[in-house]
C-alpha cells in the first residue's frame, strides 16, 4: 500500500506541474491528445501517464444537488519503466476523501472499489488495477462515486474514447 500511496504521490507532484498546461494545452509535457484523453510525459522521475477530465460532475449532500468548490477532478493510468507495476490507475477528485472511505467505480456492468487517503484514490492491488485497465478500454465510460471529508457525495463521469490510444501510447512511452 505505501508503494502505490508514493506512486499517487509522483503522481500528484507530477500533475501539479502539468495540469495547468492541460487548460492551456501548451505544456511540452503534453505529447499526445486523443479525444477526452491527453498524454503526458516527465523525464525526472521518468513516467508517462494518459489523462481526463470528467465530462459530468454532480455533488449531492443530503439528496440534493449543491455547488461546492473542488480542485482538479482527475481520472489517470500511468507507467514508470523503474516500476514493478505498469498501468496504474488513480483518480483525484478534487477535495480530501472522508476518511477510511472508498471509491466505486461503475465501468458498463463492471464495478470495482478504490482506496483512498488525502485527496487519491486507486485501486487496492495489481490485479485489480489490470481488471481495471480492461474494463476502461472496452468501455464507454467511467462513473466514479464518492464522498467528501465535508460529507458531499459527488458522482463524476470520464468518457473513455480515446482512452486505449491514450494509454497505449503512455505505454509506449515508458517502456
Amino acid at each position: 500500500m505505501i508503494t502505490r500511496f508514493a506512486g499517487a504521490l509522483a503522481v500528484s507532484l507530477a500533475c501539479a506541474v502539468a495540469m495547468p498546461a492541460v487548460a492551456q494545452e501548451t505544456s511540452t509535457n503534453q505529447v499526445a491528445t486523443s479525444t477526452a484523453w491527453s498524454v503526458f510525459e516527465d523525464s525526472d522521475p521518468r513516467e508517462c501517464w494518459a489523462v481526463s477530465a470528467p465530462t459530468e460532475t454532480v455533488n449531492t449532500r443530503d439528496g440534493r444537488v449543491v455547488a461546492v468548490r473542488r480542485g482538479d477532478i482527475l481520472l489517470m493510468t500511468f507507467f514508470r519503466p523503474a516500476a514493478e507495476v505498469q498501468g496504474q490507475v488513480t483518480f483525484t477528485g478534487g477535495y480530501p476523501f472522508a476518511k477510511g472511505s472508498t471509491v466505486n467505480m461503475k465501468i458498463g456492468d463492471d464495478s470495482f472499489e478504490l482506496f483512498t487517503e488525502g485527496e487519491w484514490a486507486w485501486p487496492a492491488n495489481t490485479a485489480d488495477d489490470a481488471k481495471i485497465l480492461a474494463a476502461m478500454k472496452r468501455g464507454v465510460d467511467a462513473v466514479l462515486t464518492a464522498r467528501s471529508s465535508r460529507g458531499t457525495q459527488t458522482r463524476d463521469t470520464f468518457s473513455l474514447l480515446g482512452y486505449t490510444a491514450a494509454v497505449d501510447e503512455a505505454e509506449k512511452r515508458c517502456k
